[in-house]
């Protein structure tokens, strides 16, 4: 995700935002638009892109009444709105990996109902192919000549395996949606290098640097913030709420400087620009891993819609190519795109989560690749070497730690998360993430590559089969917790804040930000 990095885990709330049902993750292997009014915005210099019936009626709730959507007390199978190409014989042919791994990542999926469900399905299946063969059976013999009371009996033999099959079809098309609803339960599978347990348990990957020596009294960023007139909380708390901001003067500056720095490093990686759609559909939310619906989500959704705000650019960048059939030179797909993202933080609170470092909407910079399957590992390392060279560039002490299997989101396969030390809250803070996430999205998105040694040549036989691409995401440059880490650690005593050198350019040459 891209980010399920520094702003909380993979989790997504309501817009009188309205949600759909999805499990805690997924198998790896695998209403019209409100009325919205228009507001005037002023221009950005980035190098890129900065419902019901009205938008007076459209409103924002956190959680849904009932999970799933439907009443509590219903016993009906929820019927999925999409489907995942989950590979249900390898989790039976698998089943002792797959159920370790669901220990390992304190998953809540149900592997005996999946292939409790899986097996039934498969019996359902051949009873329904063998109604179907004496169907058919009886219709050839009408076609023959018949004696008239012997036509009758083949009427009613026809009209007797018409009515059971229509049963037994019925009974497919239920057991497949019950079964595909619990099996998107079940999370990737990991990296045999990943440490087993909970956070505490995240190997240390690298360290760079150390923490500044000060011989003046800190202030944390919130102070640094108000001395120097760059933000107005208090304000932002009475137009949108708690965990809302205004940025004012020289942090306006900076917040475009980093986007625009952080796009332009990127790029000259060979990364294509791009700017997403900020609201997208719920079902494209879940395909990419995340839960428009939980008590704790952190998606806002869109009631009345199938609509939801997007916690990241991962969301967006991973639809567009959703439901396709990809060209094998044309891997890999490289694109680093700059969105606002929206988050509910639901259950955050306390001093760790007070000022820019978690709030409900900020500016994002993403990374986003697919690829061939055998390069997703070599990809996964370009990716968090991106990262550590850019932080390492602004001059910030930070470490990078392999995230532990209890920390994983669903879709990842592997995470790396880069910490920087933050002087004012005398602590590290997460600042980003790189995710391996293999096909386990691809498989919900229906993203595949026709390998190019499998196209026939004219008059030859068919081709091979198609396969699935890997995806991998990773932060650049998540803006707030980023201008978090260059406030307290570049704080002079005198009250002012150096801008490190990489990032003058981008804001117009300024080099230092002064108190008035």
């Amino acid at each position: 995700m891209g980010i399920h990095c520094c702003f909380s885990k993979t989790t997504f709330h309501t817009l009188k935002l309205a949600t759909l049902p999805c499990c805690s993750s997924s198998y790896s292997f695998f209403s019209p638009l409100p009325k919205i009014i228009p507001s005037p915005r002023r221009p950005l210099s980035f190098f890129v892109r900065a419902f019901s019936t009205a938008a007076a009626q459209t409103t924002i709730s956190a959680a849904p009444t009932a999970v799933g959507g439907v009443p509590e007390d219903s016993n009906k199978v929820l019927k999925p709105q999409w489907k995942a190409a989950i590979d249900f014989k390898w989790i039976r042919d698998n089943k002792e990996a797959v159920a370790v791994n669901i220990k390992n990542r304190k998953s809540n999926a149900n592997l005996e109902l999946v292939l409790e469900l899986y097996e039934k399905l498969l019996n359902v299946q051949k009873d329904v192919e063998r109604l179907r063969a004496e169907r058919n059976a009886v219709a050839n013999k009408m076609k023959g000549k018949l004696e008239p009371s012997e036509r009758q009996k083949l009427i009613e033999e026809g009209k007797n395996l018409k009515e059971g099959l229509a049963t037994l079809e019925e009974d497919l098309v239920k057991l497949t949606d019950e079964l595909q609803q619990e099996a998107q339960c079940i999370p990737n599978m990991t990296h045999p290098d990943v440490p087993i347990g909970g956070e505490g348990n995240s190997a240390l990957r690298k360290m760079v640097g150390k923490p500044c020596k000060f011989d003046f009294p800190l202030k944390d960023h919130v102070q640094l913030g108000k001395d120097l007139n760059l933000f107005d909380f208090d304000a932002a708390a009475e137009v949108s709420g708690s965990k809302f901001y205004y940025l004012k003067n020289e942090a306006v500056m900076l917040e475009m400087g980093l986007v625009n720095w952080a796009v332009s490093e990127v790029m000259r990686r060979g990364f294509t620009p791009l700017t997403t759609p900020e609201i997208v559909r719920s079902s494209v939310v879940e395909k990419c891993g995340f839960q428009p619906r939980g008590t704790n989500t952190q998606v806002y959704s869109i009631e009345g819609s199938d609509q939801c705000l997007i916690g990241t650019a991962e969301i967006p960048v991973g639809g567009m190519h959703m439901d396709s059939i990809l060209p094998e030179s044309s891997l890999p797909l490289k694109y680093v795109a700059f969105s606002h993202c929206f988050r509910t933080e639901a259950g955050a609170a306390g001093t760790a989560t007070r000022g820019l470092y978690r709030v409900h909407q900020f500016s994002k910079v993403e990374m986003f690749i697919l690829c061939r399957p055998e390069e997703s590992d070599s990809f996964h390392e370009e990716l968090i070497e991106i990262e550590e060279g850019l932080f390492s560039s602004l001059g910030l002490h930070f470490r990078t730690l392999d995230m532990a299997s209890e920390d994983l989101g669903a879709p990842a396969y592997r995470k790396f998360d880069v910490e920087a030390w933050m002087p004012g809250l005398e602590r590290y803070g997460e600042i980003s993430s790189a995710s391996n996430c293999t096909d386990y999205q691809s498989r919900r998105l229906g993203i595949r590559y026709r390998p190019e040694s499998s196209i026939p040549k004219k008059g030859k036989g068919s081709s091979a089969p198609t396969q699935f691409v890997h995806t991998l995401n990773a932060t650049a440059c998540a803006v707030p917790r980023m201008i978090v880490c260059l406030l307290e650690n570049y704080q002079q005593e005198d009250g002012s804040v150096v801008i490190p050198e990489v990032l003058r350019p981008f804001m117009g040459g300024l080099e230092i930000i002064a108190p008035r």
